[in-house]
Parts: C-alpha cells; sequence; structure tokens
C-alpha cells in the first residue's frame, strides 16, 4: 500500500534539482512535479480509491487546482469522485472512512454539483443524530472504531462535519464534531508536552531513550486537521479551543524540528528514528504557513522554522517529482529502509500539496481565477 522507488526505477540522488527558495515559481514548479507524478502514477498505488490515505490526497490535489487554475487536478478527483458516485467507503462511523468527503465538498463548492457532496452529507447526518454509545478508548472493541479513538482521526472526520454546518446550517453536524473532538483530545492530548499521543495504547510506551511514544505523523494528522477545521466554520463561529491546541502543538512543533529542519517519525527521539519523515514534516509545514498566513503565528522564529522545514521537504522530492521519505501505513514511530528516500505514499503527497499551497499564498501568489473552469 506504498510507493517504493527502486521498484519503479527511481535513482536515489543526494541532492534535489528542485528549489526550495521562498518564491511563488519555485513553488510552482516544485509543486507540479509533486502532483504530476503522483497523477501519472496513482495507479500504481495499493491503496482502495475512496481509501482514507487517497482522502489526504484529493484534498491536497483540490487545494493546489486552486492556486494554479489547472484543471487536471480537479479532473483527477472528479474522475475518482464519478466511477464511484461520490460515495464514502465502507465503515459508516469510522473517521477514516469519511476523510474522502473533505475534497468531494470542495469539489461541491467550487462546481455546485449536489451529487458531489450527497453521499458525505447523508452519512455525516446519520451518524451525527445516531452518535455511538461505545467508550472512546482503542481497546474497546467497538469504540475502537466507532468513535474518535486515535489522533488521526481528527484530520480525517472534522473537517467535513464543519463544512456541513457552514453549508447547511444543520448544528447537528458541529455539536457532535465538537463532543467528539473534545472527548478524543482530553483523552489523548498529553499538556506536558503539547502533543498527542496516537491512541490510549501508546500512552505507556517509551522509546529506547526514555522519552515518551509522540509519533510524528499522528501529531501531524491534528496539526494539520486544525486548519482545515478552522476554514470550513463560519466566520463567526467561536474557534478560541481549536486555536488554543494549535498553539500549544506549535511550541511542540518547533522545539522537535531538528537542524536540517526536518521532522521525524518520532518526535522526542531522533536517534532512534534519524531519518526525516516527510509526511509528518508536510503537515507541520502546512500548519506553519497557515498559522502565518492567517495572522495566528507572528515573529520571525516561525518562518524560519517553515523556510527550514521546506527545504528539508524538497530535498526529499526526486528529479521526476517523487516524494520520499514517506513512512508507510502505521500507527506508531517507524525508522527502516521502507521509510526513507525511496518510500513515498499518497497521503504524504496531498501534505506537500496543502504546505505548497499556503506557501505559495505567502510568496505572493495569489488562487487562480476559476470560472472559466467551474462554469
Amino acid at each position: 500500500m506504498f510507493f517504493v522507488a527502486a521498484s519503479i526505477g527511481i535513482a536515489a540522488s543526494a541532492q534535489s534539482k528542485f528549489s526550495a527558495a521562498f518564491d511563488k515559481d519555485d513553488v510552482v514548479t516544485v509543486c507540479n512535479a509533486v502532483a504530476q507524478w503522483q497523477v501519472a502514477n496513482h495507479a500504481s498505488s495499493r491503496h482502495p480509491k475512496l481509501d482514507w490515505t487517497n482522502g489526504a490526497l484529493y484534498r491536497g490535489m483540490v487545494e493546489w487546482g486552486k492556486m494554479t487554475g489547472d484543471p487536471t487536478y480537479f479532473n483527477f478527483v472528479r474522475n475518482i469522485g464519478e466511477e464511484y458516485n461520490w460515495s464514502m467507503w465502507k465503515r459508516t462511523y469510522h473517521a477514516d472512512d469519511i476523510c474522502v468527503g473533505q475534497a468531494f465538498i470542495e469539489m461541491y463548492k467550487l462546481f455546485r454539483e449536489p451529487e458531489m457532496m450527497r453521499p458525505a452529507m447523508e452519512r455525516a447526518f446519520w451518524v451525527a443524530n445516531h452518535p455511538s454509545k461505545a467508550p472512546l478508548v482503542k481497546t474497546d472493541p467497538i469504540g475502537k472504531d466507532e468513535r474518535w479513538s486515535w489522533c488521526d482521526a481528527l484530520f480525517m472526520a472534522p473537517p467535513v462535519y464543519a463544512a456541513l454546518y457552514n453549508l447547511t446550517g444543520e448544528k447537528v453536524y458541529v455539536d457532535y464534531m465538537e463532543n467528539e473532538f473534545r472527548e478524543c483530545t482530553d483523552s489523548l492530548f498529553d499538556k506536558d508536552e503539547n502533543l498527542y499521543y496516537r491512541d490510549c495504547k501508546r500512552i505507556p510506551l517509551r522509546e529506547p531513550n526514555g522519552a515518551k511514544q509522540l509519533w510524528g505523523r499522528g501529531n501531524g494528522w491534528v496539526y494539520g486537521g486544525i486548519p482545515l477545521i478552522i476554514e470550513n466554520l463560519p466566520d463567526d463561529y467561536p474557534v478560541d479551543y481549536y486555536l488554543d491546541i494549535f498553539q500549544k502543538m506549535t511550541k511542540a512543533v518547533l522545539k522537535t524540528q531538528d537542524e536540517n529542519g526536518a521532522w521525524h517519525s518520532s518526535m522526542l527521539d531522533h536517534g532512534s528514528y534519524p531519518m526525516p519523515e516527510n509526511s509528518a514534516s508536510a503537515f507541520f509545514c502546512y500548519g506553519l504557513a497557515w498559522g502565518i498566513n492567517n495572522g495566528y503565528l507572528k515573529g520571525k522564529k516561525y518562518e524560519e522554522a517553515l523556510k527550514k522545514g521546506w527545504a528539508s521537504l524538497v530535498s526529499g522530492v526526486h528529479e521526476n517529482g517523487f516524494l520520499g521519505y514517506i513512512q508507510p501505513v502505521g500507527a506508531a514511530p517507524r525508522g527502516d529502509d521502507r521509510s526513507g528516500y525511496n518510500n513515498s505514499d499518497v497521503y504524504g503527497v496531498g501534505a506537500f500539496l496543502l504546505a505548497g499551497s499556503e506557501i505559495y499564498q505567502m510568496c505572493g501568489g495569489e488562487p487562480a481565477k476559476l470560472a472559466d473552469i467551474v462554469k
């Protein structure tokens, strides 16, 4: 369920040919290369098309399409949506299985074709009106799937509920989202480290250096998910709760960045996991760029961290646009060769494009005028 570069003839190089300069043209060049490689090679992915992994990818594709105006990226998502009638994946309650709804709802906002959002709306409305009574713990046989019992869930589902509340005015969506988000946070957020455990089973675990096991991508999911929640809520909706978490996590994000600008599979034990982990790094860069662009993160230290992070990310892009250093699907830190320069996966690409979309705007780029595309 991943791309391994060696198996498709990609040769590793010590240095990317792409510039990491904060110049809008350079950002367009590298993001287009990464996106176009993914579009061209997407058939090689073993992930189901409606899987959460692809949900993150499609969201990144739509956001990058908004920047460039290139219909390739919208058509990529449209073709998949139409192939599956814009439906969701199998498990009604499971947060992962509504993740593709994020991109489908964004497509609806652009093209105003009701069928694009109807399946996501119907599922979310039913779940919100019939919330699971199982306990929110990963050790419960029902709660592990029906509740948001793992931190990744805070990226997968909440932006869908926030968007549906904004579009419909039906408070049931945001009430459900608020309850699940808060219960998940209460159970998994470590107030000393300002980071999330992946799930309750990880809380007692320790890394080889004695540090708590706080997974890089798991925290990237949360940090990247908060902007998507806030962006989807009405302008007058109170978001202080989410911003407080975002600000606290930002302190930890800056603290755990390495000297080369990367973040690692284990946030607190770089020595045991020495390689960069670019799906985590991309989500952190996205969050930092969004926070700066929206005035929530003010000061040179945030811009410096972002520039170092982006440079590290871009250094993992192969000459043909293949994005390396992506840890495979998992639930805990991992640092073997399957997470190295020659390994990629779709969610990392989606996160990279989200980051690129914000950095492009930071560099003076403006979203494309889409009237000719969406008419």
